[in-house]
């Protein structure tokens, strides 16, 4: 039969495209025989965290550290041969290796021959945890300067004596050559680059903690990540986008936690304008209730002040976004539009209560949510601050490029909050636009309208509506990245009952965790098109209570609630400090782990964080490269590529033979 009958005109064209990449019968046949033996390899390791909330410095010690991954590595090459004390020298060598290397190296009575036993060693690591990846893909990852010399350590056969000289001399000339620092460093690097496959971070870097941005550096150096949306997220997104009440949003929180350096050091955004209107208006008021979080400083009141002017601008805006959104289902909840100004109260719920502040300056009682001159200056300098800071542009535009409300991979669903469901179970439907949407479509939906409040054109109905949108994300009802009834920053801060400061979860919360878990955590997981064995939901957002003796599994065994209290803050209430689900070729770990203390204590103590291993499922058979969705989207390509062969022994496509192998 004829090729040409056999495949339509647009597989023809395909098929002439990709001869241009594989000219030959040769070249095609070696990229198959390439696919067929990368698939039996084992799958790579991924790990999951969530919920970092702006703690730098134990996200970056658990990323080093391979979340204990690499220590394993060392105890299992180097226990009957290394003492436990000089392993643990090795592991924060590998962890903080310009820090760490100075030290050891003032230890050592013979310099040279500690830079030949540490080379050694780490080679033998980097032997170890490259196993799993193909030659080419090492390379990859290797310094252009010294790759060469790299890879030829790290395919050594030490035991061929005919070739034992030669490495001997390669490791003696780093050292005579003083280029031993420098080698370590790079071998340290490239342990840590290969010792983790792929980063998933599900949602909520930013908030409360101190350093945020610190980490958006370092996922953007990192070499294989991928982000799922938390609420925390999203509105610093629409506050990078110029949405005037993200951006009082995120001032709210940050001014609450007294965590100013992010706003002004991080991201280079002034301040003052916001302090002078503060001073000039609130300067004579009682500001006690705004008083940040732990704030013992002298000066407690200048950032109480501030907190104050943008709460009241935040609840004028919120006002605003509510009125011109009725989709959001938000009425009642525009307080400025619901207070009483001559008596002090405020309705909530269908219930009045007394404010416990009633110092309103800024306010007309007959438009409550309209800004005072002095408000909008301040305001449109906000916008501009924000909007002009180069670094947060860069952090933003790094979470849509590598972001998304949920992702599937590998058989696992990945999101940050909850999928919206009714108290009898069945996916909750929400109206937008006009149209009516539940389980994926409403992820869908929220993905298409929050890129649009960043992308859409400035000024235009679409940026404006899709900028409202990223606030309702972060706290609306029936937000998959919220997931409770309501936000209650209000009433937290001006009604004493609390009864009205309880945001209720979503009954998603009670039905994953109720006795029909396993058949909702199925359903859910068919919503996305995933079915099968071993197919799991990983979830954050709410912290586990592990110290009161909470799982983190849930679901009968189908979902995995990820947050364990990255943020100091949570500390207290989880009883532990976060966790890492590891996903590799024998199945899922829940690693659990403790406090950390910081940096600086683990390069001179050599102290680790602590965790404690939890197998959660195991497969059948060892994971290869062939089960995993590249594996399978490499696998496709052979019919492709064998067909191309077909077009080359016709003559249909003329084949190019000048490289052939």
């Amino acid at each position: 039969m004829n090729l040409q009958t056999e495949v339509n005109s647009e597989k023809m064209r395909y098929l002439k495209l990709l001869s241009q990449e594989f000219p030959s019968v040769a070249a095609a046949s070696s990229e198959i025989i390439r696919i067929e033996a990368k698939l039996q390899l084992p799958k790579g390791t991924e790990h999951f965290m969530s919920d970092l909330h702006g703690e730098n410095e134990a996200f970056v010690h658990i990323l080093n550290s391979g979340s204990g991954v690499i220590r394993e590595k060392i105890d299992l090459l180097f226990a009957d041969t290394v003492a436990s004390g000089e392993r643990s020298d090795l592991a924060t060598l590998i962890y903080y290796p310009r820090m760490k290397l100075p030290e050891l190296k003032a230890k050592q009575e013979d310099l040279d021959k500690w830079y030949s036993e540490t080379l050694m060693r780490l080679i033998l690591l980097c032997r170890q945890v490259s196993s799993k990846h193909t030659r080419s893909h090492v390379r990859s990852v290797l310094p252009k300067s010294c790759g060469h010399i790299m890879d030829e350590l790290l395919h050594a056969h030490f035991e061929d004596h005919n070739k034992q000289a030669y490495y001997d001399e390669i490791i003696k000339s780093i050292i005579c050559h003083d280029r031993a620092d420098a080698y370590i460093i790079r071998f340290c690097e490239i342990i840590k680059k290969l010792a983790v496959d792929r980063l998933h971070i599900v949602g909520d870097v930013f908030d409360r903690g101190a350093r945020p941005d610190l980490i958006m550096d370092g996922l953007i150096e990192a070499q294989n990540v991928d982000f799922q949306w938390g609420n925390h997220d999203v509105v610093w997104m629409g506050a990078a986008a110029g949405s005037p009440v993200c951006i009082l949003t995120v001032l709210k929180t940050t001014l609450a936690y007294n965590n100013l350096d992010i706003i002004e050091n991080g991201y280079g955004i002034s301040l003052r304008t916001l302090d002078l209107m503060a001073e000039h208006v609130y300067g004579n008021s009682d500001v006690t209730l705004w008083r940040a979080h732990g704030d013992e400083s002298a000066n407690w009141k200048e950032v109480a002040r501030m907190h104050k002017a943008v709460s009241i601008l935040l609840f004028k805006l919120e006002a605003q976004v509510i009125a011109r959104n009725p989709d959001f289902k938000m009425q009642g909840q525009d307080y400025m539009n619901q207070i009483n100004y001559a008596d002090g109260t405020v309705l909530c719920g269908g219930k009045r209560y007394p404010l416990k502040d009633n110092d309103f300056p800024t306010v007309d009682p007959s438009n409550p949510s309209a800004l005072s001159a002095e408000e909008q200056s301040v305001l449109a300098d906000l916008v501009r601050n924000f909007r002009e800071s180069e670094r947060l542009q860069r952090h933003i535009k790094f979470l849509f490029s590598k972001g998304s409300v949920y992702l599937c991979v590998n058989g696992n669903l990945l999101y940050h909050g909850a999928v919206p469901m009714t108290e009898s179970g069945e996916l909750a439907e929400v109206t937008f636009e006009g149209n009516t949407y539940k389980g994926k479509g409403l992820f869908d939906y929220c993905e298409r309208r929050a890129r649009k409040g960043y992308f859409a054109d400035e000024g235009s109905a679409d940026r404006t509506s899709g900028g409202d949108f990223l606030w309702y994300l972060w706290c609306g009802s029936l937000s998959p990245i919220y997931g409770r009834s309501a936000m209650t920053t209000f009433e937290r801060l001006y009604i004493e009952d609390p009864e009205t400061h309880n945001e209720i979860k979503n009954p998603y919360y009670r039905h994953i965790n109720g006795p029909d878990a396993g058949a909702v955590a199925d359903m859910i997981l068919s919503e996305f098109g995933l079915t099968g064995e071993g197919c799991h939901i990983v979830n954050g957002h709410v912290p586990v209570r592990a110290v009161e003796g909470e799982s983190p599994v849930k679901g009968g065994g189908k979902l995995i609630v990820i947050d364990g209290g990255f943020c100091r803050a949570y500390h207290a209430k989880t009883g532990i400090a976060g966790y890492t689900l590891v996903a590799n070729s024998r199945g899922l770990t829940l690693k659990t782990h403790q406090p950390f203390e910081s940096t600086e204590k683990a390069i001179k103590d050599d102290e680790d964080i602590a965790s404690r291993s939890e197998y959660i499922y195991t497969p059948p058979a060892r994971l290869l490269i062939r089960d995993t969705d590249l594996g399978k989207a490499e696998a496709a390509r052979i019919p492709d590529l064998e067909q191309l062969i077909r077009a080359y022994e016709l003559g249909v496509i003329p084949e190019n033979t000048s490289d052939n192998a």
